[in-house]
C-alpha cells in the first residue's frame, strides 16, 4: 500500500482533502474480496458502491454497502419511490466519472440519489474506492454521510 499517484485517485484525494489519505496497491482491488485480501480486514469493513439506474427520472442511484452484504433491490426502490434497473458500464462511467470496480462515493460527474447501507453505521471505519481499481481510503460512517449527503436506509438482502 502506498500513496496514490493514479490521476483519478488523486482527483479522489483533492476533494476528500486533507484530513484522508487515497492508497494504492500493485495488485486489484476491484471486489470487496479483493480490497479485503489486499487489507488484510474483513470484508463486512468494505464499502462497495452498486450504481442503478432510476430511468423515470433519468437518475443515477448509489447504494453504499458493506461488501458481505447485496443490494435488495425493491427496498432501494420503496425508499426512492421509483423503479431501478440495472446500470450498465457505459451508465455508471457517465453518471459518476468512475469505471466498474473502482467507483468512489464521492465526486461523481452527474450527482443523483445516495442510500447508505444501515450496516455501515455499526463500524466504527471502512474503507471505499478511490477512483480506480487499485485505490481506495478509509473513513467513518460519519465521514460518508457528511461526504455524500447520502440517506441511510435498510438495503440489503
Amino acid at each position: 500500500m502506498k500513496p496514490a499517484t493514479a490521476p483519478t485517485a488523486l482527483r479522489v484525494q483533492a476533494l476528500l482533502g486533507p484530513d484522508f489519505t487515497v492508497y494504492e496497491f500493485d495488485r486489484p482491488t476491484r471486489t470487496a474480496q479483493e480490497a479485503a485480501d489486499a487489507l488484510g480486514c474483513a470484508v463486512a469493513a468494505i464499502a462497495k458502491s452498486v450504481i442503478f439506474n432510476a430511468p423515470d427520472s433519468d437518475r443515477s442511484v448509489l447504494v453504499v454497502t458493506s461488501g458481505s452484504n447485496r443490494v435488495d433491490e425493491a427496498k432501494v426502490e420503496a425508499v426512492i419511490g421509483e423503479r431501478l434497473v440495472r446500470a450498465d458500464a457505459a451508465f455508471v462511467r457517465e453518471r459518476t466519472g468512475y469505471a466498474i470496480g473502482g467507483v468512489s462515493p464521492v465526486g461523481h460527474a452527474v450527482p443523483g440519489i445516495v442510500l447508505i447501507d444501515q450496516d455501515l453505521m455499526d463500524l466504527p471505519e471502512f474503507w471505499a474506492a478511490a477512483g480506480t481499481p487499485t485505490s481506495i481510503f478509509r473513513l467513518t460512517p460519519d465521514d460518508l454521510v457528511r461526504l455524500t449527503g447520502g440517506q441511510v436506509a435498510e438495503v440489503k438482502l
